[in-house]
């Protein structure tokens, strides 16, 4: 398996986990969270804490999905090959040959 495989797995296995962190999360202050106590005043393995661990899960995921991005950018390398554009090919140059006017195509034209 290659380098391209294992960090593309990675990447998006944290990508599709940093979608279901940031999904269960309610901007107002519901979601999971609310699940588990409802009023807020619950501090024992309650609200506080879920919406903790959400917090702080949503900031790991996000700096793990860089930091893979980052890490793949400078693992890969660029392949052997010459990858040049096919409109620049030097090898095919064609040269025609320019018609050169001799002095009987010059004296037919006088006349």
């Amino acid at each position: 398996m290659s380098s391209y495989s294992i960090f593309l797995i990675l990447i998006v296995i944290v990508a599709f986990l940093l979608v279901v962190v940031i999904m269960v999360q309610n901007p107002k202050g519901g979601g999971l969270s609310s699940s588990f106590g409802g009023g807020g005043t619950q501090q024992l393995g309650g609200v506080k804490q879920t919406t903790d661990f959400l917090d702080k899960s949503t900031w790991v995921l996000g700096g793990t999905l860089i930091g893979l991005i980052l890490l793949s950018n400078i693992t890969f390398t660029q392949s052997d090959a010459i990858s040049e554009s096919k409109a620049l090919n030097t090898e095919e140059i064609v040269v025609e040959p320019l018609p050169i006017n001799t002095t009987e195509e010059n004296s037919s034209e006088d006349k």
